[in-house]
C-alpha cells in the first residue's frame, strides 16, 4: 500500500499536493501535483485532511464528485474542435457564393494567356475540379490519420497539420493577383488535406481527453463547430461582405484565423491522456494530464481504467490491416463505423441543400430573401446540432441515430410528392417546412454520432487505423456524391428523393439491428459486446 507520511501538511491552501508514485526502477518517490482551487482549508488537521488510500493519488479532506467540463478542459475542447472542424465546414460552404465570380476569375485568366474566352463547359470542368480537389485532399488526409496520430500523436499531429494550411492560404490568397487558377485548385487541395486529417485527429482527441459520462457531448463539438463554420461561410459570402470580384481571395484566405487560434491554444492543452499512457508507456505524464483536465486530483479510476487497457494491449500483438479484416471482434465494429459514415453522405442532405433555393423560389422568394431563407436554414442546422449535444448523453447515440434517420426517410418521400405537386399554392410552402425539417433531422444525430462513435466502438490500439478506414471511406462517398449528383439529377430529377429514401431505409434497418448502445460504456465493455455470437456472426 503506498502511504503519504503522517508529518506532512501545506503549508497553505495554494501549496501543491504530493503523492506517492512508483517509479519504473520499482522506488517510490514523491510526485509533485498542481492543487489550483482544491479546499484545504476546510480540513480540521492533517489527520482529518490526509488518509490512507489505496489509490495512486492522494485525496482532499472529502471525496470529490466524477469531474464535469472544467474550464482547462473547455480550453482543450475549443483548440482541439475550433482549430480543426472549423476547416473541414467553413471550406465546405465557403466556395459557393463566390462561384460565378471565381467562374470569371477562370475565364478571364484564360483571356489574358491566350486571348480567348473559355467555352461553358471547360469552365464548369475546371470549377467542378476546384470544388470536388478538396474531396481528394481530404481522403489522402484521412488515409494518413492512424500514421500520424500514432507517430506524432494526437496533439502534435493537429498542430504540424496546421502547415497545410498556411500552404493553401497563400496559394488561395495571391491565385487572383498571381492570374493562376492553378494555385486556387493546388490550395484547395492542401486544405481538403488539412480538413481530412482533422476529421480524423480532432473526433479522437476529443473522445480521449473527455470523461465517459460526457463523451458524446464533447465529441459532438466536432459536428456542432463544422455547422457553424458552414453558416460563417454563408454570411461572409454575401455581396455586402467578402462576396465581390475583389475581395473572393481573402473570403478563401480568412480560413488562417482557426489556425492561428489553435496554434496559440492547444500548445497549451496537455496530449490525450490515454496516448500518453497506452502508446507511450507514460503513467506519470498522463496522470498529470488527467489532473490538469479535470481540475481534480480524484483520477485514479480512470487511471485504472487505462492501466487495464494498457495491460491488455500489450499482451495483444499489433493491429494490422489484415487482422482489422479478418478478426470478427474488429471486422464488425469496423463495418458499422463505415456504415454510419455512408449513412451521413448517402442521406441526401446534400440533394436537399441543393434544391432548398429552387424550392424557395418557387413559394415566390425573390433571390434575395431565399438567400436568407438559406442562413435561416443554416441556423437551424447550428441548433438542432447544440440539442443534439445534450440530448447524445440522455437519449443515447443508437436512438438519435434512428430519430434522425426516420425522421430524414419520411421527409424526402413527403419532398418528393410536393415537388410533383409544386403547382398548388399551398404545397410549395410545405415544401420549405420540409427542407429545414430535413437539415433539424439531420443535425438531430446523423450530421453529428458517426464523427465520435468510430473513437468509441474500438480501444487504443485498433482506434486510429479505424478511424482512418472510416474517415476515410466518408470523404470518398463524399466525392463520390459530389460527382455523381448533378448527372443523376438530370437523369432522374426529384426522383432522385426516392433513390435517399431506400438508402435511408436501409440504413435504418442496419442501425436498428447492429449497431450498439455505447452511452456510458467504458471500452472493454464496448469491445465484450462484439465478442459476443450476435455480433461476430453477423
Amino acid at each position: 500500500m503506498q502511504r503519504v507520511p503522517r508529518d506532512y501538511s501545506p503549508e497553505r491552501p495554494g501549496d501543491e499536493l504530493r503523492a506517492l508514485n512508483r517509479g519504473d526502477d520499482g522506488n517510490l518517490r514523491f510526485l509533485d501535483l498542481p492543487n489550483k482551487g482544491l479546499p484545504l482549508s476546510n480540513a480540521s488537521s492533517s489527520s482529518d485532511f490526509l488518509r490512507e488510500d489505496t489509490s495512486p493519488i492522494f485525496r482532499a479532506g472529502v471525496r470529490i464528485a466524477p469531474a464535469g467540463v472544467t474550464g482547462k478542459l473547455a480550453l482543450a475542447i475549443a483548440a482541439a474542435a475550433f482549430g480543426s472542424s472549423f476547416q473541414h465546414g467553413y471550406n465546405t460552404g465557403v466556395v459557393n457564393a463566390p462561384q460565378a465570380l471565381i467562374s470569371q476569375f477562370i475565364n478571364e485568366t484564360n483571356f489574358a494567356r491566350t486571348g480567348e474566352y473559355m467555352e461553358e463547359s471547360r469552365i464548369t470542368f475546371i470549377w467542378s475540379w476546384t470544388v470536388s480537389i478538396f474531396c481528394v485532399g481530404g481522403i489522402v488526409g484521412a488515409l494518413l490519420t492512424g500514421l500520424i496520430a500514432d507517430k506524432l500523436g494526437r496533439k502534435n499531429g493537429l498542430l504540424w497539420n496546421n502547415v497545410p494550411v498556411l500552404i493553401a492560404v497563400i496559394l488561395e490568397g495571391f491565385s487572383k493577383s498571381c492570374g493562376s487558377y492553378e494555385m486556387l485548385i493546388a490550395g484547395r487541395f492542401f486544405i481538403g488535406f488539412n480538413s481530412g486529417l482533422n476529421a480524423g485527429l480532432a473526433p479522437m482527441y476529443l473522445a480521449e481527453i473527455s470523461p465517459m459520462h460526457l463523451r458524446g457531448a464533447v465529441g459532438t463539438m466536432y459536428q456542432l463547430v463544422v455547422t457553424i463554420s458552414i453558416l460563417v461561410s454563408q454570411i461572409l459570402g454575401l455581396e455586402s461582405l467578402l462576396g465581390t470580384e475583389n475581395k473572393w481571395p481573402w473570403l478563401l484566405a480568412a480560413t488562417i484565423i482557426p489556425a492561428f487560434f489553435q496554434i496559440c491554444t492547444l500548445p497549451l492543452c496537455p496530449e490525450s491522456p490515454k496516448f500518453t499512457l497506452l502508446n507511450q508507456g507514460k503513467e506519470i505524464e498522463a496522470q498529470r494530464a488527467l489532473t490538469w483536465l479535470r481540475g481534480t486530483i480524484e483520477v485514479h479510476d480512470e487511471l485504472d481504467e487505462m492501466r487495464a487497457e494498457y495491460e491488455q494491449m500489450k499482451s495483444m500483438p499489433t493491429v494490422t490491416l489484415k487482422e482489422m479484416l479478418c478478426s470478427p471482434a474488429l471486422r464488425m465494429p469496423l463495418i458499422i463505423a463505415c456504415m454510419m459514415m455512408l449513412a451521413q453522405q448517402l442521406s441526401g442532405i446534400n440533394a436537399v441543400i441543393f434544391f432548398s433555393t429552387k424550392i424557395f423560389t418557387s413559394a415566390g422568394l425573390d433571390e434575395n430573401t431565399a438567400r436568407v431563407a438559406t442562413l435561416g436554414m443554416g441556423t437551424c442546422n447550428v441548433i438542432m446540432t447544440v440539442v443534439s449535444l445534450v440530448m447524445v448523453e440522455k437519449a443515447g447515440r443508437k436512438t438519435l441515430m434512428l430519430f434522425g434517420l426516420s425522421g430524414m426517410c419520411v421527409d424526402v418521400i413527403l419532398l418528393f410528392f410536393c415537388i410533383q405537386f409544386k403547382e398548388i399554392g399551398w404545397v410549395s410552402y410545405v415544401s420549405i417546412f420540409l427542407v429545414i425539417f430535413f437539415v433539424v433531422m439531420f443535425a438531430s444525430g446523423p450530421g453529428s454520432i458517426p464523427w465520435f462513435l468510430v473513437s468509441e466502438l474500438f480501444s487504443q490500439g485498433a482506434r486510429p487505423m479505424a478511424t482512418s478506414i472510416a474517415v476515410a471511406v466518408n470523404w470518398i462517398a463524399n466525392f463520390v456524391v459530389g460527382l455523381s449528383f448533378l448527372p443523376l439529377l438530370g437523369l432522374v430529377d426529384a426522383y432522385v428523393f426516392i433513390i435517399f429514401a431506400g438508402l435511408l431505409g436501409f440504413f435504418i434497418v442496419f442501425t436498428y439491428f447492429k449497431v450498439p448502445e455505447t452511452k456510458g460504456k467504458t471500452v472493454e465493455e464496448i469491445s465484450a459486446l462484439f465478442r459476443q455470437r450476435g455480433y461476430t456472426q453477423g
